[in-house]
């Protein structure tokens, strides 16, 4: 089964319930499992409807209604009782988003924190965003303030649930999906705060459908609770929707909120009355039993003879807290009043538990001071094992100088090591003498170990004197034999480092791209091949210091195997590797040699390109500028334009072998890996795109040129008012693009004799630029001076004008018409313009579309 929409909602109170913090992470690409989908869609949204009827709204589909964020806004607004900021009324995506971002904001500001719900994601209308984010306001505004006995949120409803249905046969309410399947637990609800509203010793817990479409048709006849589920959902779902079941229960909670309420104060004052009961029936039976107590335990308490030993004393403690356990009279520890007799007794105790407790605290002392002579003479005693026989042995006579010198700074570490130990063989003879003054029961066996310890300390001593003098007369043997290893190890290494960086220059792979870098690389190997009799030189001589050491060994009968400490390097080796450089520098020539060859014909492929490329690039931007030139000439006819621009059509399709030609040089090139050129500024892709640029201009001006013709014709256009036109379009097209900016077309309308005001500037470019993009096209410009040289104005262009002044209202003030108009224009208009009886109009609205077609005869008015 598909895991169901968690989204994760943090809650900055001081506290997190565990139900805001959902128990999965959640994949924002997983799907809601379709039936959970279905049942979280109708309960989210009769939810919504419930909240948002009272503002006279309803949604019908939930992920698509809150795209726009206005609803979402109005939902927030009603359930919080808070104004939010004034919302976007634009139908563009970037108004929606806003919207549903000033919602988020708000529920952020409620103390939740949205992760991975964002407001793009809404306006796309995902659904399983839109039911996270939905159920993070039913979350806050309608579950988490739910508290049961100081418990909150989910815990809190399903405690209020269990408290509620206990009383009823068939109901075991668990959890918030499976208990709820049979609608005994809905049924228990509604009875237990409306008895008359339904009889439940008629119910069968066997017929689950009749049982939750009784339920829900009560709750919504009844209660106010709207249908939020359809019986068949939950019974035919192996698990309901927790989330459904959740919202449909706290819809009850809310309903029964004053019930509640009155319940809490009845318990609360029974609680109150029935502690004060007990504490007096506690009190009567406490004056009871604390005379026979105290009758009991008084000569107990008194018996002051004390044991001998730490586990009998023990005992004697035990009885005693058994005592204060068991044995006190009944509820002292209440603090009731106690008799100036008890009070007696309760000090005898106290002096008794005191008298028991420095026995202790005595043995304790006795006992400590014993494990703790156990255990050092236990750790002294492990760390001497094996000391005598390390002290003994004669493993010098076989080492090496390195072996040598190393078993001295051990030897040296140990003479620490003993020194420090001196101090813990005092502390052992110092507890002995302490456990003796006290009389320990087993004091003879201590002595008898402190001073085993002692006498091992003694030889240990004399050992470690002897070893010392036979490891420094060894030393001095081997000195001679060490410099020898360590001038091999200080040439050598350099040596061997000298090789090694050889090699891996002689296999490294090169990459080059120019004839000068593999020259430049033909250069340094020629340097080194130069260095390689100075090398051989040095290793003949490093090999001689290794055949001194033999020489050495032999004549003297040194009997260790020598191993040079200093270096890692055999003779071996330095032979191996002088051969494998030997044989690399040939290969490395033949290599180089090969590279240079490539790079030749990469050469010759980079000045192929390039000359094509040369060529062609100002080619194109050669033919750009003649086609902007013949779009905007002004002297001749379109038809002459016309005639000129197919020709350079003609010339640029004939044209087309050139490009494929150097697609193919710019294949080979491609096969070859090269990657720059010096040659030539221009790219494959920089053709590419001027050739397409080009293609796309010669269509798109031909194109242009015939709109223009069939305007001409279709509007009665002369040539002459063409040209005119197309002169004042040019000379205002500052950035000769094809288009006149805002700014612009006012300045070119100001210069054609218009005398613009901003209310009719605003009505010309509804015409002109009816999506507002701020751009003013020539065929714009071409349709708009058609219809003014017809000078006709239609009613549409009257109520246009109209819309503008009134804010896009369907209506207009009459302050409005005074504010705008001249006076007597504005009275004329409010003289004669009806009312307006649309929905939502503030009383003295008029109605201007309808004044507007009257003015054209277009209406009874």
């Amino acid at each position: 089964m598909m895991t169901q929409v968690e989204t994760t909602v943090h809650y900055d109170n001081g506290y997190e319930d565990e139900y805001m913090i959902q128990e999965e992470e959640w994949d924002r690409d997983m799907l809601l499992d379709p039936a959970w989908e279905q049942q979280q869609r109708k309960t989210f949204t009769a939810w919504c409807n419930s909240h948002l009827r009272k503002a006279g709204v309803q949604i019908e589909n939930i992920e698509e209604d809150f795209r726009n964020g206005l609803k979402l806004m109005l939902l927030l607004e009603v359930i919080s009782g808070e104004r939010l900021p004034k919302p976007d009324r634009g139908k563009m995506r970037f108004h929606k988003i806003a919207n549903v971002n000033k919602a988020l904001d708000f529920i952020t500001s409620k103390g939740v924190k949205l992760v991975s719900i964002g407001a793009e994601e809404i306006v796309d209308g995902n659904v399983k965003m839109t039911l996270g984010m939905i159920w993070t306001i039913i979350l806050r505004f309608a579950i988490q303030d739910i508290s049961v006995e100081e418990t909150s949120a989910k815990e809190g409803l399903l405690l209020w649930c269990q408290r509620k249905t206990a009383p009823y046969r068939n109901v075991n309410v668990q959890n918030f999906h499976v208990s709820w399947k049979d609608g005994l637990a809905f049924c228990a609800l509604i009875h237990r705060h409306r008895p008359d509203l339904l009889d439940y010793s008629k119910l069968n817990k066997d017929d689950p459908l009749g049982n939750l479409n009784l339920a829900f048709d009560i709750a919504e006849k009844h209660l106010d609770i709207p249908k939020m589920l359809d019986a068949e959902d939950i019974i035919n779902t192996p698990k309901p929707d927790e989330r459904a079941i959740m919202t449909y229960v706290s819809c009850f909670y809310h309903a029964f909120a004053g019930a509640e309420q009155a319940e809490t104060a009845a318990n609360r004052i029974c609680k109150v009355l029935g502690v004060n009961q007990e504490n007096e029936k506690l009190m009567e039976e406490y004056e009871r039993l604390a005379s026979e107590w105290i009758r009991r335990t008084t000569p107990w308490l008194e018996n002051r003879t004390p044991e001998k030993t730490m586990a009998e004393m023990q005992r004697k403690l035990e009885d005693f807290r058994d005592y204060r356990r068991q044995h006190k009279p009944p509820k002292v520890q209440e603090n009731l009043a106690i008799s100036s007799v008890v009070v007696q007794t309760l000090k005898i105790a106290l002096w008794y538990e005191e008298w028991l407790l420095t026995e202790i605290r005595r043995l304790e002392r006795v006992d400590h001071l014993a494990e703790k002579f156990r255990q050092k003479a236990t750790n002294h005693e492990n760390w001497a094992s094996g000391k005598e026989l390390f002290l003994s042995q004669k493993d010098y006579e076989t080492a090496t100088l390195t072996e040598i010198r190393a078993l001295l700074r051990k030897h040296e570490a140990f003479e620490s090591d003993l020194a420090a130990h001196q101090d813990r063989v005092e502390q052992i003879a110092a507890i002995a003498q302490e456990l003796n003054e006290l009389d320990y029961h087993d004091v003879a066996a201590v002595n008898q170990r402190c001073q085993s310890i002692c006498d091992l300390w003694d030889k240990l001593g004399t050992l470690t004197q002897k070893r010392r003098e036979a490891l420094e007369r060894t030393e001095k043997l081997l000195e001679t034999i060490d410099q020898l290893f360590l001038e091999f190890a200080k040439r050598s290494a350099p040596f061997n480092n000298w090789m090694e960086g050889a090699m891996e220059d002689l296999q490294d792979m090169f990459i080059v791209h120019t004839i000068e870098e593999v020259q430049s690389l033909i250069a340094a190997h020629e340097q080194f091949k130069a260095t390689l009799p100075e090398a051989d030189s040095e290793r003949q001589a490093i090999l001689g210091i290794h055949n001194e050491v033999q020489k050495i060994s032999q004549s003297y009968g040194i009997k260790a195997s020598f191993i040079n400490s200093y270096s890692t390097i055999t003779t071996e080796e330095l032979l191996n590797k002088w051969e494998k450089v030997k044989k690399l520098v040939p290969q490395r020539d033949s290599a180089l040699q090969e590279e240079m060859a490539r790079q030749h014909a990469n050469e010759r492929l980079r000045r192929q390109f390039a000359a094509q490329a040369n060529l062609i690039g100002p080619w194109i931007q050669t033919r750009m500028e003649e086609i902007g030139r013949c779009s905007l000439e002004i002297g001749g006819t379109l038809e002459d334009q016309m005639t000129q621009l197919k020709q350079i059509e003609h010339v640029i399709v004939a044209y087309k072998p050139n490009i494929d030609k150097l697609e193919g040089d710019h294949q080979l090139i491609q096969e070859s890996l090269v990657f720059d050129n010096k040659h030539t500024n221009y790219t494959m892709e920089h053709i590419r795109v001027g050739w397409e640029l080009l293609l796309t201009t010669i269509a798109r001006t031909i194109n242009e040129i015939e709109t223009q013709i069939l305007t001409r014709d279709a509007k009665g256009i002369s040539q002459q008012q063409m040209n005119e036109f197309r002169s004042s379009f040019n000379h205002f097209d500052r950035k000769k693009n094809g288009a006149m900016e805002t700014d612009d077309f006012r300045a070119c309308l100001i210069s054609m004799g218009y005398d613009l005001g901003e209310v009719e500037f605003a009505r010309i470019m509804m015409l002109v630029d009816s999506n507002a993009t701020g751009i003013v096209s020539f065929q714009s410009f071409i349709d708009f001076m058609t219809r003014e040289t017809a000078d006709t104005d239609t009613a549409e262009q009257v109520v246009a004008s109209f819309r503008i002044l009134a804010a896009d209202k369907p209506y207009i003030l009459v302050e409005e018409l005074r504010r705008e108009l001249p006076p007597e224009q504005a009275e004329y208009c409010i003289m004669r313009m009806p009312p307006y009886a649309g929905h939502g109009a503030p009383p003295g609205a008029l109605d201007y579309t309808a004044f507007s077609t009257a003015l054209y005869g277009e209406s009874d008015l």
